[in-house]
């Protein structure tokens, strides 16, 4: 017991060291931009801010879009939306990552501790271990307990599988709602939890109340959080959305084998799992043993045989390959048939289930060094070396090493207040009187900075507004392809796509990008109420587009050098 406390000790001593530089560096720490900086922190920014949070669904938030409906953004019943409400953005962005990681890690400590591996005689090093490697994984920030609680949630769950729970587990099953997504991860989660009390029904024939009231009480507290979307649903959402038009998932056979082989090595952005290479490799490894143990007590019964929990890790490790292929094959071309067939289909994404290989992984992690290290000859050694290069792998990943290397920009160099404040001084008016867009830069950083945006990254905005901003950009949407089915068939980013530029939204000034020949809709850009865009290019045809460049901004506490252009 004392050399398990002290394992524990040394684990939250490296998740605080990992967590360090955000609070020394503060806002110059360099972090996620994608599904982060460029649209979730923004969001819950611009609600507080707009005093929009309780607003009933077909309030507008006036900095976004002409006036964007409020049940497009987040739910208010959200741990989320509290902490924007006291602090300040970064300092909430700060307190959610030591939330999601002391959390993981303890959810998963629990998990592996009364369920997975609970007899006495399991090394509580490698318990404690892949509890620590599974909370420095690079969970998607804004998920908050999407993935990150998987196995504090499944713990509980287990619980009341086994006629074992406390207060403390249906505390967990009542909190967790507040501070995680249903439609990312825990309706899929859920639908695993009613098929597993569904078999154990059949087997046992003896229903389970716990466990089945246990499923029933976290959707609905799900369902209670995100009311704005069901009211929407069941009554009519009183705009058709954008997502109307989604028609993802047009690739051929051998792009999804592709896919398949990178799902599985490598997994997904939002729930990334960094198994590749070492606990990946320690699980080929426990599988090729176990069939080698089978094979040789055909010649050799003496050989103790494998152990229930030894036979989980093939189990575990088909729901992987079935979960990544299920995911690759939503977005086969084949599967048109029935999307087409369905709105639900085609706009939801029941493809999912494999967000949750992350845990899964590391459960596998768990009873493949237990086995190497019970079974194998200088297995202890070879457990612990597997672990540190597991640990390492994943320190190797910590955002500040990771965001430097490919030149991300800080956070405060990201969202640059100082140089905004400047270009909103020479404009000299109120920022709700006119309205900008972006171009070479993502349009979430006017948005935070106080300006009224006609372009944003939104999961869910009105079709029609859709048709609109199109008539802005649909003359760099006819140069280009893959710009042109990412708008049409997702349009999530309403953005001013250039061809020269691609999907590319970090042009920063030491990048000496110009445009050559930008085919800009100023008509439907000032038809919308546009009057000036922020370029973080030089627009080489400006007045050609009947844009005036008005001034270029720049400073040294800033990566952007900004062009302010007026339509004319």
């Amino acid at each position: 017991m004392l050399r398990e406390r002290m394992w524990l000790i040394i684990s939250v001593g490296l998740i605080l060291a990992y967590l360090l530089p955000l609070v020394i560096l503060g806002e110059d720490a360099h972090v996620r931009i994608h599904d982060n900086l460029d649209s979730n922190l923004v969001w819950y920014k611009t609600m507080v801010e707009n005093g929009v949070i309780f607003a009933p669904n077909d309030a507008q938030i006036p900095t976004i879009m002409n006036g964007l409906p409020r049940e497009s953004l987040s739910a208010e019943l959200s741990l989320f939306t509290l902490l924007f409400s006291l602090f300040e953005p970064f300092t909430v962005f700060t307190i959610n990552l030591f939330l999601m990681r002391f959390t993981a890690f303890f959810g998963m400590y629990l998990l592996l501790k009364k369920h997975i591996l609970p007899h006495k005689n399991h090394s509580p090093w490698i318990i404690v271990g892949t509890a620590l490697v599974f909370s420095l994984t690079t969970f998607w920030p804004f998920g908050g307990l999407s993935f990150a609680g998987v196995p504090l949630v499944l713990y509980a769950f287990l619980n009341l599988r086994n006629r074992t729970s406390t207060w403390k587990d249906w505390l967990i099953i009542g909190l967790v709602p507040f501070y995680s997504s249903f439609i990312v991860s825990f309706i899929f989660f859920l639908a695993l939890m009613g098929i597993l009390w569904l078999v154990d029904a059949i087997r046992s024939k003896r229903i389970n109340w716990m466990m089945f009231t246990g499923v029933v009480v976290m959707t609905a507290l799900y369902l209670i959080k995100q009311y704005r979307l069901v009211v929407g649903m069941l009554l009519d959402q009183g705009f058709t959305t954008h997502r109307a038009e989604f028609s993802r998932g047009h690739r051929d056979m051998e792009t999804v084998i592709n896919f398949f082989g990178d799902n599985l090595l490598h997994s997904h952005s939002h729930s990334e799992s960094l198994h590749y290479p070492f606990a990946f490799y320690t699980a080929v490894f426990a599988l090729l043993f176990m069939i080698s143990i089978k094979l040789a007590r055909k010649w050799r019964p003496s050989i103790t045989p494998l152990r229930t929990r030894e036979k989980a890790i093939p189990l575990l490790l088909l729901s992987i390959v079935i979960f990544s292929f299920w995911i690759s094959i939503w977005n086969w071309e084949g599967m048109r048939v029935l999307k087409n067939a369905s709105d639900l289909i085609n706009e939801f994404n029941f493809g999912r289930f494999h967000l949750l290989n992350i845990v899964t992984w590391y459960v596998v992690f768990a009873l493949s060094l237990t086995m190497i290290q019970k079974r194998v000859k200088f297995g202890t050694w070879i457990a612990a070396l597997l672990l540190i290069g597991q640990i390492g792998g994943v320190f190797s990943q910590h955002h500040e090493l990771k965001y430097r290397d490919i030149d991300y920009p800080s956070y405060k160099e990201f969202y640059s207040e100082e140089l905004f404040d400047e270009v909103e001084a020479y404009i000299g008016e109120d920022p709700k009187e006119y309205r900008v867009v972006s171009v070479g830069m993502h349009p979430a950083i006017a948005q935070y900075n106080g300006f009224y945006t006609l372009d944003l990254y939104v999961t869910m905005y009105p079709l029609d507004y859709k048709h609109q901003f199109k008539e802005i950009i649909e003359g760099e949407l006819e140069k280009n392809d893959t710009l042109e089915g990412y708008f049409n068939t997702w349009g999530g980013r309403a953005y001013v796509f250039s061809d020269e530029l691609g999907k590319n939204y970090l042009f920063t000034k030491d990048k000496n990008k110009t445009i050559e020949d930008l085919d800009f809709g100023t008509k439907a850009f000032k038809n919308m109420g546009g009057e000036y865009v922020l370029s973080a290019v030089e627009i080489e045809n400006a007045q050609e587009n009947d844009l005036q460049l008005e001034e270029v901004f720049e400073n040294e506490e800033s990566v952007w050098e900004l062009y302010l252009y007026r339509a004319e």
